[in-house]
């Protein structure tokens, strides 16, 4: 089954970036300085930060569907980001590197299905996801913290 996996669009980030610390508590947002890796997963590029990068961490409504199922989190994401990850086929390794938790949603925003499924099996798993027909799209999160990864759709 054909997929594709997106970050997050830059753009409702930008006015984060280059704020000072006391700016970014008013936000709502931490700043951090990348100091081990893995360990900070950016939502926009799909990818670990280095150390040395400037990773935000912020709250993020990543399923705004008016169901039982609208939820936010908090997630990472790379001070100065531009480019959002968009990818055919082929997992991210920030992803296949962790235990993910692959939740399925219809098109009404209602999640029809889930796996727990560790991240080298997630091909197998986003298949048999996509093969029930009321599956419109998918979000990844990691397991441990619980927070939203990344999207995945049919292509």
């Amino acid at each position: 089954m054909a997929f594709r996996i997106r970050g997050l669009s830059p753009a409702p980030f930008r006015h984060l970036f280059g704020l000072d610390d006391q700016a970014l508590a008013a936000a709502g947002a931490r700043r951090y300085r990348v100091d081990h890796a893995p360990g900070f997963p950016d939502r926009i590029e799909v990818r670990d930060l280095e150390p040395g990068e400037t990773a935000l961490l912020l709250n993020y409504m990543h399923q705004p569907a008016a169901t039982p199922f609208r939820a936010s989190h908090a997630i990472f994401v790379r001070e100065g980001a531009t480019t959002a990850c968009d990818v055919v086929d082929r997992i991210p390794e920030v992803l296949r590197i962790r235990p993910i938790s692959l939740r399925a949603f219809d098109a009404a925003g209602m999640m029809a299905d889930a796996e727990l499924v560790q991240g080298i099996d997630l091909e197998a798993a986003i298949g048999r996801l996509f093969a029930q027909p009321e599956v419109a799209y998918l979000h990844a999160h990691y397991a441990t913290r619980g927070c939203y990864a990344a999207r995945i759709d049919r292509t």
